[in-house]
């Protein structure tokens, strides 16, 4: 995935994120990726998703604080967490036709306030 993150009162910076994933033997997806934004060191990312029913997903992620929320609605998801700092973050992940490329958008909130957004387009290599 590569994207431009967009924080209030700071310059907007690249993130480029690459990601290696299996399904378990329970049916959960395991994600490992590797985060490189502009101007920090590199840092390594890890999910894991399961599903619920048809339409919802749950896991862990470890930037986030407490479960990661997925619902997908059509051909779309909606991620739900939390990360420090008390910041509530929305991300949609819109594929693309063909399924080896999406859309993918975030918003970041602290008390109801947008403070950070990113748009990026994720591909499967």
């Amino acid at each position: 995935m590569i994207s431009v993150v967009k924080v209030i009162m700071r310059k907007p910076y690249r993130s480029r994120t690459t990601g290696r994933g299996e399904i378990l033997p329970d049916g959960s997806l395991a994600l490992v990726q590797l985060v490189e934004e502009d101007g920090k060191p590199a840092r390594q990312r890890y999910w894991k998703i399961r599903q619920i029913d048809a339409v919802r997903f749950a896991g862990t992620m470890s930037e986030a604080v407490g479960l990661v929320r997925i619902q997908r609605f059509g051909g779309q998801y909606r991620f739900n967490f939390k990360l420090k700092g008390n910041l509530a973050v929305e991300q949609w992940i819109v594929p693309a036709p063909g399924g080896r490329s999406a859309r993918t958008t975030m918003t970041a909130r602290k008390f109801g306030m947008r403070v950070a957004s990113s748009e990026g387009t994720i591909r499967k290599l």
